[in-house]
């Protein structure tokens, strides 16, 4: 694993990236690298050919015309559980040349097996996850964690130059490999989300005698449930430490529980 502030390349290239899935989050992304003198093009089951064309970007119905577009750069930004139907229905044919994909899912062995499994053998892989949002990004990325993996990279200056875009931002760049990666993740971001989902299911919210660390929780519930609930299925479904980390929670609670009893019948 290691740490840096940028690439390790000093220079860059303006790139031309195709994003797959312009959701919200794909759409935060799209807004930097176009700040930064990228061309996007992008595809999505919806249609944001208007958003589009405010921001810009060529939009494709057809994703065998965007595969045709000749993309530097595939960023898949689809959700956890629609990678595999997304990627598998790929006309890689389309393909003009072999092509960096990258993806930026919340759980990185899951996608790095599908785009081995899938990809042809010539494509680059690249296995990302920036560690924040819209909301938390929207000041800016600076000192905010990008996690990375170089799967299969053999256009350097391609890769270099897309992870520029995140270390000329500022980011905290750390280079991990995707098993590391879902260990942490399952302690601290599936974590963070099935607690919040409790307390959303104890329907806790503030109250007129609050502590500090009271407001804390109703604050992490609010922000945590605005993810969706595929986020969160995805998150236990194909990270295959999460269920450990579930299991390792109903333990601790049912420890705490004990204590408490054996206390009260001390007393």
């Amino acid at each position: 694993m290691s740490v840096s502030s940028s690439s390790s390349s000093s220079t860059s290239i303006t790139l031309k990236i195709g994003i797959v899935g312009f959701g919200p989050f794909g759409q935060f992304l799209a807004k930097t690298m176009i700040k930064q003198g990228h061309a996007i093009r992008t595809t999505s089951r919806s249609d944001y050919t208007q958003l589009c064309g405010h921001l810009g970007i060529t939009f494709f119905r057809n994703m065998d015309a965007f595969l045709e577009s000749d993309n530097d750069v595939i960023l898949l930004c689809t959700s956890i559980l629609s990678l595999s139907e997304v990627i598998k229905a790929m006309p890689f044919h389309c393909l003009k040349r072999p092509t960096l994909f990258a993806d930026v899912l919340s759980v990185k062995e899951h996608a790095r097996d599908l785009l081995l499994q899938v990809l042809p053998e010539e494509a680059d892989v690249l296995c990302t996850h920036p560690m924040f949002g819209p909301e938390s990004g929207k000041d800016g990325w600076k000192d905010l964690t990008f996690v990375y993996d170089r799967v299969r990279i053999r256009d350097e200056a391609i890769c270099s130059s897309f992870l520029k875009i995140f270390g000329s931002e500022g980011c905290k760049m750390l280079e991990m490999p995707c098993e590391e990666h879902d260990r942490l993740a399952a302690r601290s971001q599936f974590l963070t989300h099935i607690i919040a989902r409790t307390l959303s299911e104890m329907e806790i919210n503030s109250t007129s005698i609050d502590t500090k660390n009271f407001q804390t929780l109703v604050k992490l519930k609010e922000s945590t449930v605005r993810d969706s609930f595929d986020l969160f299925s995805g998150l236990f479904i194909h990270n295959k430490f999460a269920k450990q980390e579930l299991e390792n929670l109903e333990l601790a609670l049912d420890k705490v529980k004990q204590k408490l009893l054996d206390r009260m019948n001390e007393s």
